[in-house]
C-alpha cells in the first residue's frame, strides 16, 4: 500500500458543466479530507478546481495552490487556500504540482487539464514522474482519449506496457483505492521508453 500524504489533481476551470462534474469533485475533495491527504492543484477560483478544494477544506483538510503570478494579477486565484505558491510560468506551475505529490487524479477538463494529463503520462513514460495517476472517468468523459491512448499502443506508438502508466476509475471512492494500491514505478522503466 503506498504511503499517500498528498494529491495532485487535475480538474477543469469551467462553470457550465454538468452538475455531475461539479459532485465528483465534491466528493473526491471530501475523501480527501477524510483521509487526511493535501490537494494540490493550480489554485483556480471557479469551476472543479474550486469545488474540490472548498470541498477540501470544508472537510477540515489542507490545500496548496500553485499558479502563476500572471493569473494572480488577473485575479483567478482562489483566496482561501491553505496555502498559495506563486511561481513564474506556467512550467513550474506544472512541475511544483507534480513534485509535491505522491498521486495524480485527473477529473475531466479541457484544454488545460488534457494537457497536464498527456504531460504527466509522458514523465511517467520517461521515468521522470513514477507514482500513480489515475483518470477519473466521469459521465464517461475520458472515453475518446482512453480510446486514442489504445490506439496508439495498438499501431506501435507506444509500447504495451505503458497501457500501465494510468489507471481508470469511475467514482471518486474508486480513484482513492487506486492511489493507494497501483504500484509505484521503478526509474528502470526508462528501458521501454522508446519502442
Amino acid at each position: 500500500m503506498n504511503k499517500i500524504t498528498s494529491v495532485c489533481v487535475y480538474s477543469a476551470s469551467s462553470t457550465k458543466i454538468d452538475p455531475v462534474y461539479f459532485e465528483a469533485a465534491d466528493r473526491l475533495g471530501r475523501l480527501l479530507a477524510e483521509n487526511q491527504i493535501r490537494l494540490i492543484n493550480g489554485a483556480g477560483s471557479i469551476g472543479l478546481m474550486r469545488s474540490v478544494a472548498d470541498a477540501v477544506l470544508s472537510g477540515g483538510g489542507k490545500v496548496t495552490g500553485v499558479i502563476p503570478a500572471f493569473m494572480v494579477e488577473q485575479g483567478w486565484h482562489h483566496t482561501g487556500l491553505t496555502e498559495l505558491v506563486t511561481v513564474k510560468s506556467m512550467h513550474e506551475r506544472k512541475q511544483l504540482m507534480a513534485d509535491l505529490s505522491d498521486a495524480v487524479i485527473a477529473l475531466p477538463g479541457g484544454c488545460g487539464t488534457l494537457e497536464e494529463l498527456l504531460e504527466i503520462i509522458t514523465w511517467k513514460q520517461l521515468g521522470l514522474y513514477l507514482n500513480p495517476i489515475v483518470i477519473l472517468n466521469v459521465n464517461g468523459f475520458f472515453d475518446p482519449l482512453l480510446e486514442m491512448l489504445d490506439k496508439a499502443i495498438e499501431e506501435n506508438f507506444m509500447r504495451s506496457q505503458h497501457s500501465d502508466i494510468w489507471s481508470v476509475a469511475t467514482t471518486p471512492e474508486k480513484a482513492l483505492e487506486l492511489i493507494y494500491n497501483v504500484p509505484v514505478w521503478d526509474v528502470s522503466v526508462r528501458k521501454f521508453a522508446a519502442i
